[in-house]
């Protein structure tokens, strides 16, 4: 996991066999913005060494501070530091727990894929007494009009099975992770409700993200895939601490909107003043809220003292509305 404190821009116009090529690379750096400038460059060298040597390679690498940084480390304000792990403030301006080692997992109650299911079971039962009609009266005709039925029906069954029939998403999960500790014995999991699903804590041992029990996890529990491609592309784990702004009134977005750190120096009075209104409306929200720990595995060191960091961050002990 790399968080730098340092960023900076290069840019290099270049003529490669009749054509023009401009490479724009960043470098970072926990030291200074000079070594930061240094890596930039040297990244630049290293894209027009793969153009000159016949490779391909992005012209213009993207400004982003997260999400899709491929091969570029979390770019986001740093907040606080407890050793290796680094709390940030996301480009929505809510913070975010970011460890190397520690094992976080999210499971989202995500409503539209529960809606696709209800909607392919629904077709499914139609289309099986379409082919089940159509074969005993030996009409092809008649199973083109049913199928054409079926598509037309579906909407209405699904919103009737998804009423009729026992769904409890946070139970099903639940089953999920205790199934999963049948066959690890060794694992201790911490289980907090979130907004939209669950969030499990190992609590164990320390993994590395390219771990292969961490996948079998994340397969296990059916994790967020954008969640488990983050962790592998940033080799860290993630938790956001604080709530999302829109769920606790504040409608404006955090100043600058959207852009990846470090900002000019001249919005960064109207970010603190964002930063203060945000923190007083989730005064009286959490994050997440802690429902049980699982299994009989030792407790580690380090997990523990990033549960504690998690906790107290996520007021997951409180009564307090999640957000």
């Amino acid at each position: 996991m790399l968080v730098p404190r340092y960023w900076a821009e290069h840019r290099e116009q270049f003529s490669h066999r009749g054509k023009r090529y401009t490479l724009r690379r960043f470098g970072w750096s926990d030291e200074s913005e000079e070594k930061a400038k240094e890596h930039a460059i040297a990244r630049v060298r290293e894209a027009r060494e793969i153009i000159t040597g016949g490779g391909e390679t992005h012209r213009n690498e993207p400004k982003v501070p997260y999400n899709g940084a491929d091969g570029v480390p979390i770019r986001e304000e740093i907040v606080e530091t407890h050793g290796d792990v680094v709390i940030t403030r996301n480009s929505y301006g809510a913070l975010c727990l970011n460890t190397p080692d520690v094992l976080f997992a999210d499971i989202d109650f995500d409503s539209r894929s529960s809606s696709i299911r209800w909607h392919a079971a629904a077709f499914a039962l139609l289309e099986t007494a379409a082919v089940l009609l159509s074969y005993r009266h030996h009409s092809l005709g008649m199973l083109l009009l049913l199928t054409l039925a079926a598509f037309a029906l579906t909407p209405g069954l699904a919103v009737t099975l998804a009423k009729v029939l026992p769904h409890d998403p946070q139970k099903n999960a639940m089953k999920r992770i205790r199934l999963f500790l049948e066959s690890h014995p060794d694992w201790r999991l911490r289980v907090y409700r979130t907004p939209a699903g669950l969030r499990v804590l190992a609590m164990h041992r320390t993994f590395s993200s390219e771990d292969p029990q961490v996948d079998e996890l994340f397969h296990a529990l059916g994790c967020d895939p954008m969640y488990v491609y983050m962790c592998r592309n940033q080799r860290c784990f993630r938790a956001r601490l604080t709530p999302k702004p829109w769920r606790v009134g504040i409608k404006r977005h955090v100043v600058p909107r959207r852009r990846a750190w470090p900002v000019d120096p001249a919005v960064l009075p109207a970010r603190a003043e964002w930063v203060r209104e945000y923190e007083n409306a989730s005064r009286f929200h959490a994050a997440c809220r802690f429902i049980e720990e699982l299994g009989e595995g030792r407790i580690d060191s380090k997990a523990e003292t990033v549960r504690r960091i998690h906790d107290d961050a996520c007021r997951a002990a409180s009564d307090f509305p999640l957000a």
